[in-house]
């Protein structure tokens, strides 16, 4: 259930509104926009008149929410959740460039991509430190040196850091040295994890599974909220589908889709979505067209020798291109992406 307050309601009548629903065996959830509050009222209970609530002093308006997403649900926030992190506003006017090796392999490798990064517009690093591979015997990833490395390159070029937890047993690890802690596909559904995540105060990057709904989706990001984590962002990176032409495909219409059910952040990451190097920009293109809060792209100074996901991580000259390109999409569309070099800026 929402309630909406009157523009001129108090605090003392929200309080007091918000303590009734408590009487009443709700676990409330505040809200307030730019002119109004709004109060989240979670719990089942089908028996409740919700005219009890609407004629409280103060309140204007009282419905129930239908979807099982409650914190998640625009109803809940209509104007948009924007997390800022470390200065870098996720979901408002600004197209934010996440971008990055797949693994963080060495000093060097990182180093390099992060400077030609940050020249080029992106504010994020990515980089895995913990890697989830199909494979045991695959490269599994530098573990807790890859999140220092990391860290030393977020700062030395002014750039915030995104990088995958898989397990509550890193959490603590992550949240030590990154800025944004990544839940991967495979991970979407670990409720577990989810729970632990939403008592922690890093916003959290929650990338959409390899099957699931939107509603499914958005449901895993419920967990996040319900915890008390409020900076909770969303990636598409496609799904799979019986089209074998691109390691999954990219769900494009889960940006408006999403944009128009939740206020959540969305970014997009064509990387994963495609598999393809050649088609990871084009692919960009359309993300920030339809509307995408972020794009999240593999980069590598050497990509025909990296230790995972080469084909699909870009050229440093093809970033360079893609941030041209995109930044003339979203300019078409009102939105920005800033030309200044983050290593420029005072």
């Amino acid at each position: 259930m929402v309630v909406i307050f009157e523009e001129e309601a108090t605090e003392d009548e929200i309080e007091n509104v918000i303590k009734v629903l408590n009487d009443f065996g709700f676990d409330v959830h505040r809200s307030t926009g730019v002119s109004r509050t709004i109060v989240g009222a979670i719990g089942v209970k089908p028996d409740f008149d919700h005219r009890q609530i609407q004629v409280l002093p103060g309140v204007d308006e009282v419905y129930r929410v239908t979807e099982p997403y409650k914190l998640a649900n625009r109803s809940f926030k209509p104007e948009g959740t924007i997390i800022d992190v470390k200065g870098v506003k996720i979901g408002g006017n600004e197209v934010v460039v996440m971008a990055g090796p797949c693994a963080v392999e060495n000093e060097q490798q990182l180093f390099a991509v992060a400077e030609h990064v940050a020249k080029n517009g992106a504010k994020i690093l990515r980089g895995g430190a913990f890697k989830p591979r199909t494979s045991p015997y695959s490269f599994q990833g530098m573990g807790e040196d890859g999140l220092k490395l990391l860290r030393k390159a977020g700062d030395e070029f002014g750039l915030v850091v995104v990088t995958e937890v898989m397990d509550r047993s890193q959490i603590e690890a992550v949240a030590e040295y990154a800025d944004i802690l990544q839940v991967g596909a495979r991970n979407m559904q670990n409720f577990t994890l989810l729970r632990d995540l939403g008592k922690i105060s890093k916003p959290i990057m929650l990338k959409r599974g390899l099957a699931a709904t939107v509603e499914e989706w958005l449901m895993a990001a419920e967990y996040i909220l319900a915890g008390g984590n409020r900076d909770v962002m969303l990636c598409e990176r496609g799904i799979r589908t019986f089209e074998n032409s691109t390691r999954n495909t990219l769900d494009i219409n889960a940006i408006p889709v999403v944009h128009k059910k939740s206020h959540l952040p969305v970014i997009v990451d064509p990387s994963h979505a495609t598999g393809i190097r050649e088609k990871v920009v084009p692919v960009a293109r359309a993300a920030v067209a339809v509307g995408a809060d972020g794009i999240m792209v593999e980069v590598h100074n050497d990509p025909g020798k990296a230790l995972s996901d080469g084909p699909q991580s870009l050229y440093p000259e093809q970033f360079t291109q893609m941030m041209k390109e995109i930044r003339l999409i979203a300019e078409a569309i009102g939105r920005e992406i800033p030309a200044q070099s983050v290593l420029e800026k005072p």
